[in-house]
């Protein structure tokens, strides 16, 4: 039996365990770590469709992570998928007219990535005691809205951690920021940036790749790792619930096993798409992955043309977790492309780097004939989130909203009638502001309430509750009031290590 390790995207030839990957988050030569090949299923549907999702957590990490135990990893995913969660199927998947929503905000903090960040503090403690590393590890992060809350509330007072959050200070949600600035916790620390999101990751990448500066975490007592999806720990347990909705669909004899199934993923970083490609890898029968931007439409660009041009303005929209120009997880799925040379990759993005933009081989290009990419403007995006809700009564967010337009869009010039699930990323509540606008006859009534206020509007108006993680959040107390330039990013570490 072939043995999994992990190494660079951008230099193969080392090579390390799953736990060393986790640990690390990030290579030291900018690269992400991407494992030596995608385990295959080894059990039968039939089998599957008998697991609950923490089963089949435990069953498809563990062939990716070979060197935890099972009971160390069922000791994880118990942890993390508990009474957090205010469903036991952890991610439903509703019908609505036809689709497939696989709902991901059920969580902590109602988004998407709680269903990976709640697992991650449990795997990098268990990878650090695994490798005997005794240094206090130090979770630094970028976030474009959602990965930030949920980072922050997964390692708040986990023992042997800190956690250290940089958001672009106007380009989140009034209540994204307000999750964040109210995060209580010893070891947790956010500061707002003046700048984008891409801002922010590229200082944080900055940071990573600072030999001098990580010397200096090292001599401290401190390791850096990450909890963005360029960390193996965080993109793994997304694989999961691609295969969960899959079984569901044959449990439920919407599908027969082996039928092909579509995969609409609203899109900024490229890391839960990402996650789609690696469960098709798996076995999963996926025909077509579509990839949904807002009007940051840099990856639809890139799929249709082969060429990645980040050389544009960044729009802040209503889709802020979308609100990105440089999608990290991009990389490993052109390593992927380019038959893992390190070498051809790493001339991708030193030409990225120098002219802001690359172009890929014709034999590259045609490898990602099964990517489907298409984009939503403002405007269609409240059209989507309007169709859905006068049609079938069913209220979405504005990123799934994008992923529904661009559905809509490929259904009616593919005439593909293939069964589709849409990944629904967020709680319409965590953007109260536009959902209303799209919902309200007048499209005004909300206009004079702030967006905190509006939560109660959009409850009253669509009969849905208030998810319990947004329900006090105006009564929090701002614990977090900080802001700096990109160039202080790495002050703010310091004093927030006391270095």
């Amino acid at each position: 039996m072939q043995d999994l390790y992990y190494s660079s995207t951008r230099n193969s030839s080392k090579r390390i365990t799953s736990s060393q990957a986790i640990v690390n988050g990030i290579a030291g030569d900018g690269g992400l770590y991407v494992p030596s090949f995608i385990p295959a299923l080894d059990r039968p549907f039939e089998e599957l469709i008998e697991m609950d999702y923490r089963q089949l957590a435990c069953y498809i990490i563990g062939k990716f992570l070979p060197d935890f135990t099972e009971q160390e990893l069922k000791s994880c995913v118990d942890k993390a998928y508990d009474k957090k969660f205010d469903t036991d199927k952890i991610a439903p998947l509703v019908k609505v007219g036809g689709l497939y929503f696989l709902e991901l905000y059920h969580g902590a903090t109602s988004a998407f990535k709680d269903m990976a960040l709640s697992l991650l503090p449990h795997l990098l403690t268990a990878a650090a005691k695994k490798t005997g590393i005794e240094k206090e590890i130090v979770i630094l992060t970028a976030t474009s809205g959602d990965t930030g809350k949920a980072a922050l509330e997964s390692f708040s007072n986990v023992s042997g951690t800190k956690i250290i959050v940089f958001y672009p200070s106007k380009g989140v949600s009034l209540i994204q920021e307000r999750q964040m600035v109210t995060q209580e916790g010893d070891n947790a620390f956010v500061c707002a940036i003046e700048g984008n999101f891409d801002d922010a990751q590229t200082g944080v990448k900055n940071i990573f790749a600072d030999k001098d500066f990580n010397a200096l975490i090292s001599r401290s007592g401190y390791m850096l790792s990450s909890a963005n999806s360029i960390n193996i720990g965080r993109l793994i347990p997304q694989v999961v619930y691609y295969m969960n909705a899959y079984i569901r669909l044959i449990e439920r004899s919407e599908i027969e096993q082996g039928q092909e199934i579509n995969i609409v993923v609203p899109t900024g970083n490229f890391g839960n798409i990402l996650a789609a490609y690696y469960a098709k890898r798996m076995g999963l029968a996926v025909k077509r992955f579509l990839c949904a931007s807002n009007e940051n439409n840099v990856l639809y660009d890139f799929i249709n043309t082969g060429v990645y041009d980040k050389k544009r303005e960044l729009k802040l929209t209503m889709s802020p977790s979308m609100d990105i120009l440089i999608s990290s997880n991009l990389e490993r799925l052109l390593y992927e492309l380019c038959n893992k040379d390190a070498g051809i990759l790493s001339g991708l993005y030193s030409n990225l780097s120098k002219t802001g933009r690359f172009s890929i081989s014709e034999d590259m290009k045609e490898k990602i004939a099964d990517f489907w990419g298409g984009f939503a403007t403002e405007s269609q995006t409240l059209e989507a989130i309007a169709q859905a809700y006068n049609k079938y009564g069913y209220l979405m967010d504005t990123h799934t909203s994008v992923a529904y337009y661009v559905y809509n869009d490929y259904a009616e010039s593919t005439s593909d009638k293939t069964k589709t699930v849409i990944a629904s990323t967020a709680s319409p509540f965590k953007f109260p502001g536009a959902v209303l606008k799209a919902i309200c006859a007048d499209g005004g009534q909300h206009k004079s309430l702030d967006e905190i206020s509006m939560l109660e509007l959009l409850s009253e108006i669509s009969g849905i509750e208030i998810p319990v993680p947004l329900k006090d959040i105006a009564n929090k107390k701002v614990i977090h009031n900080n802001l700096c330039s990109v160039g202080k990013m790495k002050d703010f570490v310091k004093s927030s290590l006391n270095l």
